[in-house]
């Protein structure tokens, strides 16, 4: 079994802004206060012995692992399937993704994007690789509130109850798996 701790990056520029960022290639940096809560983050998880930490492709999830790892002497090693789920609609507001797929956040896929199921089959793959690689290890894995609600349907909680849930900037599940 591995401790996997899902952490959501700090507030974003595009949290901020409400509007999507689901292209990695677009850097989104986090704001003072995102930085702020990394701090926090990186306090609150300062008794945690992380034995390996994961970060998904994009900036603002680099930045937060970075604060949170500071001074432990551990490499991030970046995994797409942390990405931000696949919309099609980077740089759109919030609410249009929002609006798409309220009628079942679960299987409706943006014709660009991807379902919640789509996203939770690779979300799946990382966490069993994860454990298959370090059994018995304590996994930081900094990702993005859909990524984490997939892994909290993994976990147990209903598919379209996490799918309609929400993670707050640096709050974190923490499963074994």
């Amino acid at each position: 079994m591995t401790r996997i701790y899902l952490l959501r990056h700090g507030e974003s520029e595009a949290n901020v802004a409400g509007v999507i960022n689901d292209d990695p290639a677009r850097v989104v940096a986090l704001t003072p206060r995102g930085r702020a809560q990394a701090a926090a983050a990186a306090r609150a998880l300062a008794p945690v012995r992380f034995s390996h930490a994961y970060a998904s492709q994009f900036a603002r999830a680099h930045e937060t692992a970075a604060i949170v790892l500071a001074g432990r002497g551990l490499d991030i090693v970046v995994d797409a399937r942390l990405n931000e789920r696949r919309s099609g609609l980077d740089g759109q507001p919030v609410e249009a993704f929002n609006d798409l797929v309220r009628p079942d956040p679960v299987r409706i896929r943006p014709a660009r994007g991807e379902s919640f199921e789509q996203q939770m089959a690779r979300v799946g793959a990382f966490l069993d690789e994860v454990a298959r690689l370090h059994a018995g290890g304590i996994v930081l894995a900094v990702s993005h509130e859909n990524p984490i609600l997939a892994a909290a349907a993994h976990a147990g909680r209903d598919p379209e109850d996490a799918a309609r849930g929400s993670v707050g900037n640096c709050q974190w599940l923490c499963i074994d798996w």
